[in-house]
Parts: C-alpha cells; sequence; structure tokens
C-alpha cells in the first residue's frame, strides 16, 4: 500500500470507510488524486470473525451514545460498526432498491422531504453498486419486471418459507429478498476470490467466507490498488480552516500520538451519528443551525410466532425473503410505507431484543429465549419523517478520545405511529395465518439517518445536492447523515449509490 507523509498536501483526506467513504475513496484513487483514509476502528482479516456474539462485538461501534426521546433507539450492535469496513461488517447486506417514490414523498404526499436529486439517476448508481459488490435476487423481480441480478437468491431459511405460507394465505405477494450475498465464488477486482455463502447465518458477526460484500472486500481494495493509503485506529477530532476558511488539515490520533495531515479537500463519511459529532464539536459548517437536526430512525419492529414445527430460525441467511407490497398499502392512513422481510436471528441478538423490545424479564425472558427454535419473525423498515425535535446534541462527557458524546434524542411522530399500527397489525395476521399459536411484538428502531441533510436552500440544510457543504468549499460529506428523509429501503445500497455520485460531482468540481 502506499503511503504519504502527513506534511504532504494529499489531494483528498476521507474520514470513514464504510459505505460512505469506500466507493469515494475508490473513485478518486482510480482518477489519479492522491487519497487518505482515516478510520477509527482496526483493520480485520477474513479470521478474525466470528459467529460468537459475545466477541463480535468488536466490530461494532461500543463508545456510548447517550439515547433520549420517548422512542430511544439502541446504538451498539444494532446500527453501528467500526473496523476498516465501517458498518458494512455487520450489516445483514439485506438490499432492496429505494423507491422512485419516496424520493418524492412531499410532492407525492405533502409530507416529509423531497430529495434534491433525480431519482432516475441515483437509481443508476444503485445498479452500478449492485455491479460491484455483486448482489443476489430474484428474477422477475415482482415489484421491478425489469430488473435484473446476476446471482441466484440465497436459500431460505426456515421464518422465510413461514412468512411466505401466511403471506400467500393473505394474497400479499413475497420474493427472494435482493442481498448482498454471493451464491456461487466470484473473483473480485484488487481482491482475489470471495467464497459463496454457507448458510451460516451470521452476518451481523462479520462474514468469514467474503461471500457477504462488505467495502473491505470490493471498494477498498480497489482503492489501495490504485494509490490510496488507509490508515486504521486513527480517530479523527479536529479540523483545521485556513485563512479564506478553506479546510486545511484534518487532526487525528493514531497510536495515543497526536497527528495532522494536509489535504486539499476533505470528506466526512463517518455516518449520521460521528459526522454531525465531529462538526459541532469543531463548530464548522453550521450556519443553517441543521447540524444534528433531523435524526431520522427507520421503524423496525417484529413479530415473532411460535410454530409446532422447529423453525431454527438462526440457521442460513437471515433475511431471505422480501414484500414491497406495502410501499403504499391502499389502507394506509399515513405517509410513505414500508417494506416486510423475513427475519433470522442468533441467540443473544433474540434475547436482547425480547428484553429490549418486548419488556420481557426473569423466567418469561429465559423461556422464551430457551424456546427459540420453535419460532419465525418477519420485520419491517419502515419510512420515517424529518422533525427538528429529534436531534443529535453534544452533552459535556467526555469519551475515550476527549471528544464530547452524542445525545440522541428520538420520538415517533404521529405518521410513523400509524405506519407501526398498520405493519404490525398486517405481520401479525401473517404469522397467523401460517399457523402461529403465539405472537409476541417487540419494538425496535433501525439505522442512523439524517443529520446533516442535503438541501437546495443553504438556510435548510448542512450540504447541497451533490454533498459540499453549503460553508466550506472544499468539505464534503457522503453517508446516510445527508439523507433529507429516510425511505423505506435499507440504507446501504443508496449510501453507495451516493458516494459514486459525490465522487462523479468532487471531480467535475476539480475540473
Amino acid at each position: 500500500m502506499r503511503t504519504y507523509s502527513d506534511d504532504e498536501i494529499v489531494d483528498v483526506v476521507v474520514v470513514g470507510t464504510g459505505a460512505g467513504g469506500a466507493p469515494l475513496l475508490a473513485e478518486m484513487a482510480r482518477r489519479g488524486l492522491s487519497a487518505v483514509a482515516l478510520e477509527a476502528g482496526r483493520n480485520f482479516e477474513l479470521d478474525d470473525f466470528t459467529p460468537d456474539e459475545t466477541e463480535a462485538v468488536r466490530i461494532n461501534w461500543m463508545s456510548e451514545r447517550l439515547s433520549g426521546g420517548d422512542d430511544p433507539t439502541a446504538f451498539g450492535p444494532n446500527n453501528s460498526g467500526i473496523g476498516v469496513g465501517g458498518s458494512t461488517l455487520h450489516w445483514g447486506a439485506f438490499a432492496p432498491r429505494p423507491d422512485r417514490r419516496d424520493l418524492r414523498l412531499r410532492t407525492e404526499t405533502g409530507e416529509g422531504r423531497d430529495w434534491p436529486l433525480d431519482p432516475e439517476e441515483l437509481l443508476r448508481y444503485v445498479a452500478r453498486v449492485e455491479s460491484d459488490i455483486g448482489v443476489s435476487g430474484p428474477v422477475p423481480y415482482p415489484w421491478d419486471p425489469d430488473r435484473a441480478y446476476a446471482y441466484k437468491a440465497p436459500g431460505r431459511n426456515g421464518s422465510a418459507d413461514i412468512v411466505a405460507r401466511g403471506a400467500t394465505a393473505l394474497g400479499i405477494r413475497t420474493a427472494d429478498a435482493p442481498a448482498a450475498v454471493l451464491t456461487r465464488a466470484r473473483l473480485q477486482p484488487a481482491y482475489g476470490e470471495r467464497g459463496a455463502c454457507q448458510s451460516c447465518g451470521a452476518c451481523h458477526q462479520g462474514c468469514r467466507f467474503g461471500a457477504k460484500a462488505t467495502t473491505a472486500t470490493t471498494y477498498l481494495p480497489a482503492a489501495v490498488s490504485y494509490g490510496a493509503e488507509i490508515r486504521a485506529q486513527s480517530m479523527v477530532h479536529g479540523i483545521e480552516l485556513d485563512a479564506r476558511g478553506r479546510v486545511a488539515a484534518v487532526l487525528y490520533r493514531r497510536d495515543g500520538v497526536e497527528r495532522r495531515q494536509l489535504c486539499r479537500t476533505l470528506v466526512l463519511a463517518a455516518g449520521g451519528i460521528e459526522t454531525p459529532r465531529l462538526l459541532l464539536h469543531t463548530g464548522l459548517a453550521n450556519s443553517s443551525g441543521q447540524v444534528g437536526r433531523n435524526f431520522l430512525a427507520h421503524g423496525a419492529t417484529q413479530v415473532w410466532g411460535r410454530f409446532d414445527e422447529s423453525v431454527r430460525g438462526h440457521r442460513g441467511y437471515p433475511s431471505s425473503l422480501i414484500s414491497e407490497d406495502m410501499l403504499r398499502p391502499a389502507d394506509a392512513d399515513f405517509a410513505g410505507g414500508y417494506l416486510m422481510q423475513s427475519l433470522g436471528v442468533m441467540p443473544l441478538t433474540y434475547a436482547t431484543t425480547l428484553a429490549r423490545g418486548g419488556g420481557l424479564w426473569g423466567r418469561e425472558l429465559v423461556e422464551r429465549t430457551l424456546d427459540a427454535r420453535m419460532y419465525a419473525g418477519i420485520g419491517i423498515n419502515g419510512d420515517c419523517l424529518p422533525s427538528e425535535a429529534n436531534r443529535l446534541e453534544l452533552v459535556d462527557e467526555l469519551d475515550e478520545w476527549g471528544i464530547p458524546r452524542a445525545r440522541i434524542d428520538f420520538t415517533a411522530g404521529p405518521n410513523e405511529k400509524a405506519l407501526d399500527t398498520h405493519a404490525t397489525r398486517t405481520m401479525e395476521d401473517i404469522m397467523r395465518a401460517a399457523g402461529a399459536s403465539d405472537t409476541i411484538v417487540l419494538a425496535r428502531t433501525a439505522h442512523t439517518v439524517g443529520t446533516c441533510r442535503m438541501s437546495a436552500d443553504p438556510a435548510d440544510g448542512v450540504v447541497d445536492a451533490d454533498g459540499r457543504s453549503h460553508d466550506i468549499p472544499n468539505l464534503w460529506i457522503s453517508d446516510n447523515s445527508v439523507f433529507p428523509s429516510a425511505l423505506a429501503a435499507n440504507p446501504a445500497p443508496t449510501i453507495m449509490a451516493m458516494s459514486l455520485r459525490t465522487a462523479d460531482r468532487m471531480l467535475v468540481s476539480a475540473g
């Protein structure tokens, strides 16, 4: 790997190596720019991953975050990663495309926000991501017959078969889910062979076979092959501006040593929590007062049903069934909609969700956990409308790097509550139609979205439609913090698509 010195003025510094940072880093290096990525976590090899849930938290961002509001969201293993590859190390690889209607939600419904970009352009970038990383799925796809996937879908797990049975009985369409998981070996450029999925069920603990796409097995090796440098265990805590008000250097700590990397352009790609936390800490790019505001969390309620036959839902690819029939339900009393997916989950994660989302404790928690093999699950990914009351702020307490910790307040609004009521009823109906003798509803949210949204009006957002700061011309943001609305689709494919788009916009602006 090529290396650069701290006092060398590199063309681009990228903070973060996950879905937002890695594609852009690869594009910058491919086009001949000197590029350095700073990653707070360590580098992992495939052999470092383990299905042991107690050990697998080393790929999760476990530094404490404070959570408030009426519906506080869970962090740690729920939605945050650390390490070279970021949150793609632990993501579930569920890879639906964003729906065009969600990108124009305000135009359609008068609620939420429109994205200030062309939906068709974004979807072209999504298709490119699917080709770059390898996405499996059914052909034809029921909700988009023109779509094609290069790999057949992963085999269904026990929950998927049961959910399909119940949905079919109610006239709800389902299909094998698009997944960034290989079903046959693939020679990945600049990386080598990635193996096929072994159906072990440990996607969220880190894939030991390279079958699940992460940026560490796709975009990052490509970036290094083009000349980029990746500096692991480098925690950024400061940004220096020159006399013109442009970024001149990035301050970070590595191996206990304070360092300062000079740069011509800075890209923040640290995610919906760490990007606004850094900006609030440095007091930059916030003339609009929008940094940290409009935090969005997908509704992710789960319904688990007990069946007489053993399901053993922890085995196989976890989210192997999808339904898009509820993206715009005919009887909806809310704006937007939700995806449904079958669930597979490892034992400790299941027990944690029973306690946190179901309020179980003591004997009932133990009994439900021991009975887990008899349960099948279904969950949603539901749209969320922006609200200024849902926001990230800094507190007085400092973390292990000396940076103020973040407090994130989230309260579901009337639209989110109406959507959740509809989804819960639908999922319980599906489970009963499949033959469940008992059901349990587990409240949950997922993903960290918003907080530095893009906008056409500088007074209404943090970056423009290209991802460039309204305040600082050589500062860009490339992660899910720029999302103006949550969308119903899981965010990772859209983040990667936006990363490629932002890279193209940066290259055009640089001439």
